[in-house]
C-alpha cells in the first residue's frame, strides 16, 4: 500500500515539474517575442493611426514661415481626440549639428559621426543613442556618398535595444523627401530607389557618384536581422 502511494507521490512530482518546466518556456517564449516585435508593432500602430487621421509633419527651418488654419488644427472626430491625434506636427532638428529629420516617417534623430561600421562593439553603442555615420563616407555638402544605418543588432532578442527612428524606413518611396541637418543648414534628398541586401553585400558602403547621395541602411524586415534594407537619395538642386 505504502508502496503504490510513493510510486503515485513521486509520478505527481515529476508531473508537476514538466509542467511548471513546460509554462516557463512557453512565458520566456512570449516574452522573447514581445520585446522582439514590439517596437515594430508600435511604430506601425502609429504609422497607421496618423495615415487615418491624414497627419502632417513640418520640418522647422530656422527661416520657415507658415499660418495655421484654425479649423484645420482641430482633431476630427470622437476617435481623434481620444487618441490625442493632431492634424500635423512640427518637426524640430533634434541636434542641428547633425541630425536627420524624415517627415513622411515622422523621424528625428541625432546623427554619430565616424562611427566604423567594421566594429560592432563600437557601432552598437552608438546606435542606442541615434543614427550612425558610416566612417569613411562624406558629410552632407561636400558631394559625395553618405551612408547613415540604425536599428542594426547582433542578435535578433536584442533589437528593442537600438533606436527605433529607422523602423518605418520601407514606407519611403521615390520622391518621398530626407532631411539632413549638418551644422545648422539643411540639406534635401530626395528618394530615388530601395532595395534589399544580405548583411553580406557591403559594396553599397563604398558606391562612389559625380553627386552628392545619400544611402539610409536599417535590419530587414523590421525586428529581425535576416537582411538589409537601403533606400537610396539624392540631393535636392539648390
Amino acid at each position: 500500500m505504502n508502496f503504490t502511494k510513493t510510486n503515485k507521490s513521486k509520478e505527481y512530482f515529476r508531473i508537476l515539474i514538466l509542467r511548471i518546466i513546460g509554462n516557463f518556456l512557453i512565458l520566456s517564449s512570449l516574452f522573447m517575442i514581445g520585446k522582439t516585435f514590439y517596437q515594430p508593432a508600435k511604430e506601425e500602430v502609429r504609422y497607421f493611426v496618423n495615415q487615418y487621421f491624414n497627419k502632417k509633419y513640418v520640418v522647422k527651418t530656422d527661416k520657415m514661415t507658415f499660418k495655421i488654419d484654425q479649423n484645420n488644427n482641430q482633431p476630427k472626430g470622437g476617435l481623434a481626440k481620444l487618441l490625442n491625434v493632431k492634424p500635423f506636427e512640427v518637426l524640430t532638428p533634434e541636434y542641428p549639428e547633425f541630425s536627420i529629420v524624415v517627415p513622411k516617417i515622422g523621424a528625428n534623430a541625432k546623427i554619430l559621426p565616424n562611427i566604423d561600421p567594421t566594429d560592432d562593439k563600437i557601432y552598437l553603442e552608438a546606435l542606442k543613442h541615434g543614427v550612425a555615420h558610416a566612417q569613411g563616407t562624406v558629410f552632407p555638402g561636400e558631394g559625395g556618398h553618405i551612408f547613415l544605418f540604425a536599428h542594426s543588432t547582433d542578435y535578433i532578442w536584442n533589437v528593442s535595444y537600438y533606436n527605433a527612428v529607422f523602423y518605418l524606413l520601407y514606407k519611403l518611396e521615390k520622391e518621398d523627401e530626407v532631411n539632413i541637418f549638418y551644422k545648422g543648414q539643411r540639406y534635401v534628398y530626395r528618394v530615388t530607389d530601395k532595395t534589399v541586401v544580405d548583411p553580406s553585400q557591403v559594396e553599397y558602403l563604398t558606391r562612389k557618384s559625380n553627386r552628392e547621395f545619400l544611402t539610409l541602411q536599417t535590419c530587414w524586415p523590421p525586428g529581425t536581422t535576416l537582411k538589409r534594407l537601403l533606400i537610396f537619395a539624392v540631393r535636392k538642386s539648390e
